[in-house]
């Protein structure tokens, strides 16, 4: 091979010298192994090939590309409301903690601890989705002038913030849906919190598979967003 990288063209070895077998084995997700490579010690290319060597052949023992995970989103339920407002609103990004700050769908075996769902991811982060589908939920309701979030240029006349505490499936003791939503309406005219109110829903897990896991947290926060949307109605 010409040029700069790793030289694969034959060299004879040198009358006498040294010799050391690796028998590295490097185990890929199925449990596959590559066999032992030789390599000859005091030649820096040769170590390299045979790295090289070992690299591509933990590649093909674990079967090229990974497979693609499932990829889930949330939507936004319909929600009716008998009063029509003329104010505007923001829906601010949510905050959570780090474990639901993410793409990974959270599972819940006990208390104290977590676990991710397996082959299986959200759409975006998490709190970026709970964001766009609560906008979409007051937008559907049409009792407000208007909704937006940041950065969409709206006169805005309230914030709506909020914590997500938890989005999860727990298995214990039965398999549901947890969603727990904190959330606060913000007067954006002078800062003051004009109210506070903690929203819980679940639901339970129907079928086997992903899906149904997901189908039952789609369905907890549908009801927390319908609640949440009457609730700032009747609020402002």
């Amino acid at each position: 091979m010409e040029g700069h990288g790793v030289d694969f063209r034959r060299r004879d070895r040198q009358e006498n010298e040294p010799q050391k077998r690796v028998g590295r084995k490097v185990r890929g997700r199925r449990g596959s192994r590559v066999k032992s490579v030789r390599v000859v010690a005091g030649s820096f290319r040769s170590s390299a090939a045979a790295l090289l060597v070992l690299a591509l052949a933990g590649c093909a023992a674990l079967g090229g590309k990974p497979a693609p995970l499932d990829t889930f989103e949330l939507s936004a339920p319909s929600v009716d409301v008998r009063a029509h407002s003329r104010r505007q609103i923001l829906i601010a990004q949510p905050s959570a903690l780090k474990a639901l700050d993410s793409q990974n769908i959270v599972i819940r075996p006990s208390d104290r601890s977590i676990q991710f769902l397996k082959g299986a991811q959200w759409a975006d982060r998490l709190p970026l989705i709970v964001q766009a589908r609560l906008a979409e939920t007051f937008q559907r309701s049409g009792s407000f002038a208007g909704v937006g979030k940041p950065g969409e240029g709206l006169a805005i006349d309230y914030q709506i913030i909020v914590e997500v505490r938890s989005f999860e499936v727990r298995v214990d003791g039965g398999e549901h849906a947890d969603v727990d939503l904190f959330v606060r309406i913000l007067n954006d005219r002078n800062g003051e919190v004009r109210a506070s109110k903690n929203f819980t829903a679940t639901a339970p897990v129907s079928g086997s598979g992903n899906a149904a896991y997901v189908g039952a947290l789609d369905s907890a926060f549908g009801q927390a967003a319908k609640d949440i949307v009457r609730w700032t109605d009747q609020t402002i």
